[in-house]
């Protein structure tokens, strides 16, 4: 692993490398203030210094991270990879950027985890399958006896994790739910629903309905079934049609950002006269477009490109420290048509690919 020499103070005298890190640190804990607010600048601030001093810190080859995510069928984790990718460029580090190909894809990513290990990498953030498959977490945890493993976005229940990046996607869920209670409250007309989301062995797909169901206690809005597959573009449309077909009366669909793109695609030629309003229960590009032409009604911003940001300022600062960190990310924004920051809102170019192993 890559010596970390002691972070010096700063002083007015910094040299002038020091001091452009330490204004990229200020600019970075601005943009966290205007987008999350200050509840939790402090924590950021103490990782941003050690960012700040990285570049000056290290000496010999630059640091490697291995990355690996589920796949990059889905939007979502083309902006992660974004993030990761802009924010490695600044921290002067390297990236080993590998996708399992699916949320079913377990042994896949196990693999992975071990060509990281022989790679020789710092660390390794992983953005896991499934939260608690037992292969899984046996990998993490013989692979955490020699490097950093770092949690990123979805769930993991690995206790040997050395931090973790993300929300609680309960949390994504009841805001979904909420908004949906403050339009069909109790006593006002029933409505109903389906809801497409990804698969079981995915961390984030248990708690995801959880808070939506527990956001939408005290609504008139009922969950008709829930449908679940992988998340790229062709399963998430084949259950679209699915519950389309078989719930064609549904007031709302009600699904993942893929199965939000498919519905957008089968309902534009649909002669349906009162189709079901779409609501994601997470952002993308083709979300965000939808949003802003009205063809989707909401979707909660957990900030992807900002948690790929995020995951490497963590791996700066347990390196650094040689300490393990807490869960870290962003606020939840519930985002509509007539939001002001729509226009603000920070996802991956539209040409963009992440360079992948």
């Amino acid at each position: 692993m890559t010596a970390i020499a002691t972070i010096p103070t700063i002083m007015a005298s910094a040299p002038i490398a020091e001091r452009i890190w330490i204004s990229r640190v200020s600019n970075l804990v601005r943009r966290i203030v205007r987008h999350y607010g200050a509840i939790w600048v402090g924590s950021i601030l103490a990782t941003g210094l050690c960012v700040a001093f990285w570049s000056a810190a290290t000496a010999g080859p630059r640091p490697l991270v291995c990355v690996l995510v589920p796949h990059f069928k889905d939007e979502y984790w083309l902006s992660v990879g974004y993030g990761l990718e802009q924010q490695a460029e600044r921290l002067e580090l390297d990236l080993l950027l590998y996708e399992a190909g699916g949320y079913r894809a377990r042994s896949r990513q196990i693999r992975q985890i071990d060509t990281c290990i022989e790679q020789g990498v710092d660390a390794i953030l992983i953005g896991a399958v499934t939260s608690d498959h037992p292969d899984l977490i046996a990998s993490i945890e013989q692979a955490a006896r020699k490097t950093p493993v770092i949690g990123l976005v979805n769930e993991l229940h690995a206790d040997t994790l050395s931090g973790r990046i993300g929300v609680d996607w309960q949390d994504m869920g009841q805001a979904v739910g909420h908004h949906l209670t403050k339009l069909h409250p109790d006593g006002s007309p029933r409505k109903t629903a389906i809801f497409i989301s990804g698969p079981s062995e995915a961390g984030w797909t248990g708690p995801l309905e959880t808070g939506l169901r527990n956001g939408l206690s005290g609504s008139e809005v009922t969950i008709l079934e829930v449908f679940g597959a992988d998340t790229g573009l062709s399963q998430q449309l084949a259950q679209v049609e699915a519950a389309l077909e078989r719930y064609p009366d549904a007031d709302y669909l009600i699904g993942s950002a893929p199965a939000i793109e498919a519905a957008i695609g089968v309902l534009v030629n649909s002669d349906d006269p009162e189709p079901p309003q779409l609501i994601s229960t997470y952002i993308s590009h083709t979300v965000m477009r939808g949003l802003m032409n009205g063809r989707v009604l909401a979707a909660p911003f957990d900030d992807p490109a900002m948690q790929g940001d995020m995951a490497l300022n963590q791996v700066v600062s347990v390196l650094a420290s040689g300490k393990p960190a807490g869960l870290v990310g962003p606020d939840i924004v519930l985002l509509t048509r007539s939001d002001p920051t729509l226009t603000d809102i920070q996802i991956s170019p539209a040409e963009y690919f992440p360079s992948i192993q």
